[in-house]
């Protein structure tokens, strides 16, 4: 399934403060959109998607939010743009986050999305329709198929 959002979804609707008084992923999970969108963590599904606009993640810094995302089992946020300090914790947590400017207007939430991290193609399987974005460099892809920033280094380290 596909969740479509508008422009600048802010880090307090993507798990509200009053929430911030755990660190634990579960937990968020349960909170994540509900201010925004109250059937989000009742009906989100592992390897559903979340298409919006401009400046998702805009607000506050909070890390909480992509991991809340992550957490629901959210297998990408496609966005026209991200907040600087979303994008950052997104990859940080192994997170999927890819800017594409056209697809928000082009897509239906019962539509099948596929991405291609290395190509930097997006398919809209149930349309037909190819969307291009800048293919993550092979650092970033490593990062993010690790699982985020402290696996990666985990793994390099021998850990």
């Amino acid at each position: 399934m596909i969740w479509i959002y508008g422009d600048n979804v802010d880090t307090d609707v993507i798990i509200p403060a009053r929430y911030l008084n755990t660190k634990d992923a579960v937990e968020l999970s349960k909170h994540c959109m509900e201010d925004i969108d109250s059937s989000f963590s009742k009906n989100v599904k592992s390897g559903d998607i979340i298409v919006s606009g401009e400046n998702f993640g805009c607000g506050s810094s909070r890390e909480h939010a992509p991991l809340a995302i992550k957490t629901c089992g959210i297998k990408a946020v496609i966005a026209k743009s991200f907040a600087r300090i979303f994008y950052r914790n997104a990859i940080n947590i192994g997170l999927v986050i890819i800017e594409n400017s056209e697809i928000q207007n082009n897509v239906n939430k019962d539509d099948v999305i596929e991405f291609d991290l290395n190509k930097g193609i997006l398919y809209n399987r149930t349309k037909g329709d190819e969307y291009s974005f800048v293919p993550y460099p092979s650092e970033i892809r490593n990062l993010v198929n690790a699982g985020g920033l402290v696996e990666y280094t985990k793994r390099k380290l021998g850990l």
